[in-house]
């Protein structure tokens, strides 16, 4: 890092990552369609951009690897050499061994030598050798903005942009270039920034943009607080200025949350490398289709999406798309579709991996979760088909008879979950058995800030995340029964099993009165009833750590501040029905 305080290889760190997941799904394109020039010019200049990079930083195996992949791709772009399967093998190759390189680099390890046969694969075999890299650059400890331009022109060519293509070197009578087929507007590269653009850009560290939201959080705290203290007395000055703090704190808490904002499309990014490095595997042919990747969500929730969705992807694959010999005789077509999507629903976002495979036989899963005792039978034998699906959640459950180097359809799952509700989200089944099937995961826009239905017993508050809860509804304690040693409440003629948060406390049963508030959430494909004392109202509140007391606990997702200066326990709905359920399957046993 320079004296004032500019740290390249951190922010080469950052740009290679970005530039090679796009690669993988460019390659992946590409070989779809070899003759797309938009696509071709876009690898070649992916990988000549992570070159002039690694160059700066005195890295010769990196700038190695990419000159010689330059040169297979500049070929195909001149046309005198054709890419072949070899070359499209080689170039993930290339583009994993990439991605190590940029982990060692990261940790301050040695990036090693490159293998001389993945380089002869590269390169296409008899191609010339690579270039030697780069000397390395003696650079001043304070490198300013003018000097830091002058190395770039030294690596792009003066007042060339990072990253562009180079003019091509003139070629003694070359031959024709081949006539190149439509782009593909999902492959095409879309086109650069105008340098005003870019000049009104700049990198943060995103702990100071935690930093930002964390005090705009508290902020809204004082807000709330602020307008629960009004005096009895009508005060026109204080309400107008309560008002304008009312609206430049939504303001200010919609501009931080925005700088927050990342495409998912980050993550979707690496999904076709992935999903052709599977089929390739398992010697089937599947499409992936991505759809929705401008869709924005919390950088934090962005990352985290990464590995369930990577669990889910492969799933899909391995064991929801059928060999081509099975869905021809299906009479499907031999090229399976998997499909990632993405899309926002009010304050979520929706993400969903479908595929057209064989789907899920409810009645299978149901066999194998009493065969490995994860169930009793009398408790299967009540389950529907969408209740059946969820059983896919518990840990260790497979209908796998083999073992498979990738993943089952289950194995992993009880992670997925567990993940999506660290993320304040749930996750959902729907399958078509012979047709395929749909995983869909819904988070919230950003964890920072939750907005909530408040609820009270005694002069306790909680809160429910808002996005769970269907409806409040007045029930008298005559309408509640117990049905297989569970509370059941008929809610027009729907059963929905009953919680009092008051017992799952350890308060016992309470007061009894005439009239008892409860609160429908949902809980994946399930539905039931909170009883509480008391419906306090919605309210956005901003999330804090839980309490060292309660850390560790299940039921609870987090705490919060309130207007009226009370502390709000975040109640954990998903660990509140299985609260449930384990207390009707104790209560059977006892009866």
């Amino acid at each position: 890092m320079s004296a004032d305080g500019y740290d390249a290889r951190a922010d080469f760190l950052i740009e290679a990552r970005e530039i090679l997941d796009r690669l993988g799904e460019q390659v992946v394109a590409l070989e779809q369609d070899p003759g797309d020039r938009p696509t071709l010019d876009a690898v070649f200049r992916g990988f000549h951009t992570i070159k002039g990079g690694a160059g700066f930083l005195d890295l010769p195996p990196m700038v190695a690897l990419c000159h010689a992949f330059e040169d297979r791709i500049d070929a195909a772009r001149s046309g005198t050499r054709e890419l072949d399967a070899a070359a499209f093998d080689g170039a993930q190759r290339a583009v994993d061994l990439l991605l190590d390189m940029l982990d060692a680099l990261g940790r301050g390890e040695d990036l090693g030598e490159v293998d001389a046969a993945l380089l002869r694969q590269v390169r296409g075999g008899d191609a010339p050798a690579a270039a030697p890299a780069p000397a390395a650059l003696d650079l001043p400890d304070n490198l300013d903005d003018l000097d830091f331009d002058a190395l770039l022109d030294s690596l792009h060519g003066e007042g060339a942009i990072p990253g562009a293509a180079p003019a091509p070197a003139p070629v003694a009578a070359p031959p024709p270039p081949r006539p190149a087929a439509p782009a593909k507007p999902a492959a095409a590269e879309k086109p650069a920034p105008a340098a005003t653009e870019t000049e009104q850009t700049v990198r943060v560290d995103v702990r100071r943009l935690d930093a930002l939201v964390n005090l705009v959080g508290e902020l809204v705290l004082a807000r709330n607080r602020l307008k629960t203290l009004r005096p009895g007395v009508h005060d026109e000055n204080l309400d107008r200025a309560v008002t304008a703090l009312d609206t430049v704190t939504a303001r200010l808490q919609g501009a931080v949350m925005s700088a927050r904002m990342q495409p998912v499309s980050r993550v979707f990014t690496r999904f076709p490398k992935l999903a052709r490095d599977v089929a390739r595997q398992l010697k089937k042919q599947v499409e992936l289709v991505v759809e929705g990747g401008e869709t924005e969500l919390d950088r934090n929730l962005v990352e985290a999406l990464a590995d369930p969705l990577v669990h889910l992807v492969r799933n899909a694959i391995d064991h929801g798309i059928e060999m081509p010999d099975a869905r021809r005789a299906a009479g499907k077509p031999e090229q399976g579709t998997v499909r990632l999507t993405a899309q926002q629903e009010g304050d979520h976002v929706a993400i969903e991996v479908s595929d057209d495979g064989g789907g899920i036989d409810p009645e299978a899963i149901r066999r194998s979760a009493i065969r490995k005792g994860l169930i009793d039978t009398e408790a299967a034998a009540r389950l529907g088909e969408d209740e059946c699906l969820s059983l896919l959640f518990l840990p260790g459950f497979s209908t796998r008879t083999e073992v498979s180097d990738l993943s089952g359809r289950g194995v992993g799952m009880d992670v997925v979950q567990s993940k999506i509700r660290e993320l304040s989200g749930q996750v959902q089944i729907q399958s078509d058995l012979g047709k395929g099937s749909r995983f869909i995961i819904r988070v919230p826009l950003t964890l920072a800030i939750l907005p909530t239905l408040l609820v009270e017993l005694d002069d306790d508050v909680y809160a429910l995340p808002l996005v769970r809860v269907i409806e409040v509804v007045t029930h008298d304690d005559s309408e509640v029964l117990w049905m297989d040693g569970q509370k059941i409440l008929d809610l027009r003629e729907r059963p929905l099993p009953v919680l009092s948060l008051r017992e799952w406390l350890g308060l016992g049963d309470g007061r009894t009165t005439e009239a008892t508030r409860g609160v429908v959430l949902q809980a994946g494909e399930q539905r039931f009833c909170l009883l509480v004392d008391r419906v306090v109202g919605r309210e956005e509140v901003v999330i804090k750590a839980l309490p060292r007391s309660l850390r560790g606990l299940p039921g609870y997702a987090g705490a919060s501040l309130v207007g009226d200066g009370r502390m709000a326990l975040i109640l954990d709905v998903d660990a509140l029905l299985e609260s449930a359920q384990r207390g009707s399957s104790a209560n059977a046993r006892s009866r």
